[in-house]
């Protein structure tokens, strides 16, 4: 990577960062509601199996948002402003523009890690070994990704109006959906079989494997989960930006 394309990049990841924080409507929710829920649900009413439990799930269930809303809302409002039709237009490749966006997310993952992180060692005793504390930092990374590239065919697939309502009617039922809240183990059958096609309840059995607390199945079935939902949404999204020039 050349010296002027690595400055675009870091000049593209700034503004896109920049222009999201400033954002104060849409940053304390993102960054209180999993907060809140992990304090009243993991903290007030949970022992310490329970606060690690539930740790893990809140910073999947934490990082789904920021995701979805700067891809599916942000993109959309962009689209329909022109302001996508000009970054085609420049010389700016559009791997550049997408990665500018993956770093925001990147940057809240970060953030919902570190505060949730910190409210679960000072408030719930929960207690990790420095490598168990990497290994789901890295997961909050990793876990950013599929949610980035689904947020994005939202946003090149629906107008700036739809788009919020959409990524909320997607981003709730989810997150119940793949046992974030509630254990799927409840859930009837079908409804836990139906877990598999989604990639929170992969990402939650990935990081409950860290303090061993998943349901027992192989973790390569779970990386293959993530993959395979993934990369389709890549795929889609790719030929819709593509179908736009």
């Amino acid at each position: 990577m050349s010296s002027l394309t690595l400055h675009s990049l870091k000049q593209e990841a700034w503004c896109d960062a920049k222009s999201v924080f400033r954002s104060l409507g849409f940053v304390i929710p993102a960054l209180a509601f999993p907060c809140a829920f992990y304090l009243f649900f993991g903290v007030a009413m949970g022992d310490e199996k329970t606060s690690s439990y539930l740790l893990i799930n809140y910073i999947i269930f934490g990082v789904m948002g920021p995701a979805l809303f700067n891809f599916g809302v942000n993109v959309a409002t962009e689209r329909e402003q022109g302001l996508l039709a000009l970054k085609q237009l420049s010389p700016m490749p559009a791997s550049q523009y997408l990665m500018g966006k993956t770093f925001t997310a990147l940057v809240f993952s970060t953030l919902i890690f570190v505060l949730l992180s910190s409210f679960a060692v000072v408030f719930a005793n929960v207690s990790m070994s420095f490598l168990q504390w990497l290994q789901l930092y890295a997961l909050a990374l990793f876990g950013t990704l599929p949610f980035c590239m689904l947020g994005l065919v939202m946003g090149l697939s629906f107008s700036a109006k739809a788009a919020p309502a959409l990524v909320n009617l997607i981003y709730l039922p989810i997150s119940m959906l793949s046992g974030l809240w509630i254990p799927i183990t409840i859930f009837p059958e079908m409804l836990q079989w139906f877990a598999w096609a989604l990639p929170s309840y992969h990402l939650s059995q990935l990081g409950l494997s860290i303090v061993e607390m998943h349901q027992g199945f192989t973790l390569s079935w779970h990386l293959l989960g993530v993959a395979l939902f993934t990369l389709p949404c890549g795929f889609i999204a790719t030929k819709k930006y593509n179908s736009m020039k």
